[in-house]
């Protein structure tokens, strides 16, 4: 039986180790049953394992499957799941049972299997299970050596090995120590706490607070309170004297998110308090000096807003020293699935649930997704997956709708079914507008992309909005 199995799967282009019992099995997965330790492995030229480099490697850099009956000679199937499952979780193990012996397979299941399958054995079925098995183990290590990877980085809270986050990391890397005002820019739920959280860790101000307001989460007539702080009286309900953020984050770290949304009257007083280095409380009438690095973030075009007068001139200047972008979930690849197995093990230890990661299905659907909502959106899918698990692994039926109903956007040019081609300027503005959806009309963002510069940008803009007559 063994060998008609292997015979039937080498010419499904699977390649099979057999092997007579448990023992030998281990030995070949490099496990020693008695002590759980690993043997030293490397790959000869034709894939298989050799002994002639002394390399610790588990058992999942060798295979990608282990398929085992449950009685054999010495120990058996479900004794070999345990103790594979013990060394190295992320191995798949399918344990083939008696049909009917429903009580075997659910504690196969609970040995640590990835699934089980009823003798006799319909070959089709098993093929199936073992390449589910397969793409599930490859998509496993495939994570592995990403999060390997990043984990020679600095900035570890800084999840990504892609070449927009290893750019972001260079320039944090070479800007953490100054003294500089930075600005961070990019869409909503991109991480620009995260980052602005990761300019103080990584610099010489590590040491003292990291103090973070949001100016769009408070009323108008309390930002000055929050910022500057007030005296006892100044306005009702101020009972007693209060020291402002400023004060608070005194040789630390001040970020200011959604500066965009800060009040027009509100950022005169901001600059005064930036030049001078001085605050003044709502209500006193003493001076307070302050030492603060200041980081600010938004998800606007601040030139726009200072271009419709919305934000002062002078007050982006100052607060844009350094601008450094944040680049949008969709562009990061599959830092996606490096992102989702770390939420994947915060949530499933938040829930005390033994999720080992996603099938392989539901990280595809994951990587064509174009996440709008970003980074925290990832978060929240990831969260909800895990609340609603019932398996091991996060399937596609623990995905939202919007998710799985998702279908890339492409750009056609030219003449498809019975539409006329088009004149390369409606082509030309209909790209513009294709990059402005996915900047969420920030046109600085969007003039980089195009690769113009943003006064071109406006300009082409303006003109489809005025066309000149002929």
């Amino acid at each position: 039986m063994r060998q008609l199995l292997a015979d039937y799967l080498e010419q499904n282009e699977f390649e099979v180790v057999t092997c007579g019992n448990a023992d030998d099995a281990l030995e070949k997965l490099g496990i020693t049953a008695e002590e759980g330790s690993e043997k030293s492995f490397s790959f000869s030229g034709d894939g298989k394992p050799t002994h002639q480099h002394a390399q610790k490697l588990g058992p999942s850099h060798l295979f990608d499957v282990v398929l085992t009956d449950v009685k054999m000679p010495g120990m058996n199937g479900l004794n070999l799941c345990k103790t594979i499952h013990d060394h190295d979780s992320h191995l798949p193990v399918i344990v083939m049972t008696a049909y009917g012996s429903m009580e075997t397979s659910i504690e196969a299941l609970r040995s640590g299997a990835f699934d089980f399958v009823t003798k006799p054995v319909e070959l089709e079925l098993l093929k199936v299970s073992l390449a589910r098995a397969t793409e599930n183990s490859l998509l496993r290590r495939y994570v592995r050596e990403l999060e390997e990877a990043a984990g020679d980085d600095s900035f570890h809270e800084l999840i990504g090995q892609s070449d927009g986050m290893q750019r972001l990391k260079d320039q944090l890397l070479r800007v953490a120590d100054s003294n500089v005002s930075v600005l961070l820019t990019g869409e909503s739920g991109s991480g620009k706490e995260v980052v602005a959280q990761s300019l103080h860790t990584y610099g010489h101000r590590s040491k003292k607070p990291f103090v973070a307001v949001n100016c769009a989460a408070l009323p108008d007539s309390l930002l000055e309170s929050e910022l500057f702080g007030h005296v006892k009286g100044a306005f009702t309900d101020a009972r007693e004297d209060r020291q402002g953020l400023f004060l608070q984050a005194d040789g630390g770290t001040l970020f200011l998110d959604e500066i965009g949304e800060m009040p027009l009257e509100m950022q005169p007083k901001l600059l005064r308090a930036l030049e001078e280095k001085k605050i003044r409380p709502v209500g006193g009438s003493d001076t307070y000096s302050f030492d603060v690095r200041l980081v600010t973030a938004t998800n606007r075009d601040l030139l726009s807003e200072v271009e419709a007068k919305r934000f002062r001139e002078d007050l982006y200047y100052r607060i844009n020293v350094l601008e450094i972008s944040i680049p949008p979930l969709r562009t990061r690849g599959t830092d996606v699935l490096l992102l989702a197995s770390f939420f994947l093990d915060m949530f499933a230890s938040q829930a005390d649930k033994e999720i080992v990661g996603l099938e392989d299905p539901a990280a595809k659907r994951l990587l064509a997704y174009n996440w709008p909502g970003n980074v925290r959106e990832l978060r929240n899918t990831i969260e909800r997956a895990v609340v609603l698990a019932r398996q091991d692994q996060i399937t596609t039926a623990e995905l939202p709708d919007r998710i799985l109903n998702h279908q890339q956007s492409k750009l056609v040019l030219g003449e498809t079914d019975n539409q006329p081609l088009l004149p390369l300027s409606e082509v030309e503005m209909q790209y513009i507008r294709y990059a402005l959806h996915h900047t969420n009309g920030n046109k600085t963002e969007a003039a980089k992309i195009l690769g113009l510069d943003r006064k071109t940008l406006y300009r082409k803009l303006k003109e489809e909005e005025s066309p000149s007559e002929e």
